[in-house]
């Protein structure tokens, strides 16, 4: 048992992954920082429409993208309701957005969370914000995105945050006056199809984006070869149609060492759903119950039958034994381990032909 010790009473959890090969989802909430042109700083507003919000946070001046901007491009693509903190405008940047992530911090059903800025800084304390509330329960993920970057500075940006809860996107967007906006508003733009997609196994490559433009440049395939590879997101126009290429986290490397087990998105987003799950059927069903070897039983036939429908959804491939039992130290404890392998999407397929003549 690896996990914090707590004396709530609860159902608690941990996870590992390895790379070796051997109840039903909701769209997410999103959780959103900006800057705002009116509105109270710090406070938790819930969205339901990108009017709503203007109504709330005001218009973003002409050639300024803030709050509202970024609701624009959150409800365009999908975004069903969006709890959002105006960015305070008295300390300096990183204090100010650190106050506004704290603030949706115990948010229980926040699933993705977004903010206005490309500073790598503010990204640093929105990985940390995500990370944290994953680790208190409260799953989570963030989407970021830079500007005016290289494919080697987007790169380099994935690396320093490198957490598979951190998705980067990029390159930068055309805006609609015939300018160029930040990827920020393209990260945005996933992180409403990311909250959406209802099945955490179904990749969100290809999903079409409204960007109100197009992407900022058409990549090479070695561009976007370099983009995946360094845990960067790419998205491009084809045809008039922008979308993501492939959905990646920036988790590139475990101490040090190159580590692809959290690259696909899937992965994490598959593990935030059967995990939840799980722990929220055990507390609803053994609040207050014995720990006697019938109780562990039935905790055990819950487990499975959670993971079979897990199974039965294909999230997940397949599961191992499920062990449960009483902490020798402490008879008021009960442990319950499982394994399972995740779905994986298919990313590509690849056609030979022979010919005959």
């Amino acid at each position: 048992m690896n996990s914090t010790i707590h004396e709530r009473p609860g159902v608690y959890s941990s996870y590992d992954a390895s790379s070796v090969v051997s109840a039903s989802a909701a769209a997410k909430t999103i959780g959103a920082a900006a800057v705002a042109t009116k509105g109270t700083a710090n406070k938790v507003e819930l969205i339901t429409s990108y009017e709503e919000g203007k109504s709330v946070f005001g218009a973003d001046a002409s050639g300024v993208y803030g709050m509202s901007t970024l609701l624009r491009f959150l409800f365009a693509n999908g975004a069903g309701a969006v709890k959002a903190v105006a960015v305070g405008k008295d300390e300096s940047e990183e204090k100010d957005y650190a106050s506004a992530f704290a603030a949706l911090s115990d948010e229980e059903d926040v699933g993705v969370m977004v903010c206005d800025s490309a500073a790598q800084s503010v990204h640093l304390l929105l990985k940390t914000a995500a990370e944290d509330a994953s680790a208190a329960r409260r799953e989570r993920i963030a989407v970021i995105g830079g500007s005016e970057e290289t494919v080697a500075q987007m790169v380099n940006r994935a690396k320093a945050v490198n957490s598979e809860r951190v998705v980067l996107v990029g390159p930068d967007i055309a805006s609609d006056d015939g300018g160029t906006m930040s990827a920020v508003f393209a990260a945005a733009a996933v992180a409403a199809v990311i909250a959406g997609n209802t099945d955490p196994s179904v990749p969100i490559n290809g999903a079409e984006l409204t960007l109100f433009g197009a992407a900022g440049k058409r990549l090479s395939d070695n561009e976007i070869d370099q983009l995946v590879r360094g845990g960067v997101t790419p998205i491009e126009t084809v045809g008039g149609v922008s979308s993501p290429v492939r959905g990646i986290t920036t988790k590139t490397s475990s101490g040090g060492a190159a580590d692809t087990t959290w690259r696909e998105l899937t992965t994490i987003l598959i593990v935030d759903e059967v995990i939840p799950t799980i722990r929220s059927a055990l507390r609803t069903r053994f609040a207050r119950s014995k720990n006697t070897a019938q109780s562990r039983g039935a905790i055990r036939s819950q487990v499975v039958l959670e993971l079979e429908e897990m199974k039965s959804r294909e999230i997940v491939d397949s599961y191992g034994e499920v062990l449960v039992s009483a902490l020798k130290s402490d008879p008021t404890v009960c442990l319950v381990e499982f394994s399972f392998t995740v779905a994986h999407g298919l990313n590509r397929i690849y056609l030979t032909a022979h010919i005959t003549v």
